[in-house]
């Protein structure tokens, strides 16, 4: 029993880092600390998709199912809803570059408008000063 739950429990982790991966960008444009946990994954990611890599949590969960007594998955609530978006069945090797480039892609695009964001501000805020020394 405690082997099912710790597989539920990794399959529940190995979702959340998905989507963070995916969207965690979001959170950095709030919250600025957040890129240093997002790049590394974000890049983590993109390199496994680009190089057909398994992900370590993987053969973690499909362990723990086996200790569990469970010969492959059964559909359970979370075996349901999250193994077809972790595992699609249908994925092939191009899909996987595709979202491997997909997700770089997407997180370029909003590091470039936060870098964007912070550059316009400095220099709105270099303006300001200027204008309050010289005046």
């Amino acid at each position: 029993m405690i082997y099912g739950a710790l597989a539920d429990g990794v399959l529940l982790f190995h979702f959340a880092f998905i989507v963070f991966v995916v969207a965690g960008g979001a959170l950095v444009l709030r919250w600025r600390w957040v890129a240093w946990l997002h790049v590394p994954s974000f890049l983590w990611g993109g390199v496994m998709e680009l190089a057909g890599w398994i992900c370590p949590l993987t053969p973690l969960e499909l362990h723990l199912r086996a200790l569990a007594g469970a010969g492959g998955y059964e559909v359970r609530f979370l075996e349901h809803y999250l193994l077809r978006l972790i595992y699609p069945g249908t994925l092939t090797r191009t899909m996987q570059i595709a979202i491997g480039i997909g997700v770089l892609a997407l997180n370029a695009l909003i590091y470039a408008r936060l870098l964007h964001r912070t550059r316009a501000r400095a220099h709105t805020a270099g303006r300001a000063e200027s204008r309050r020394t010289s005046g």
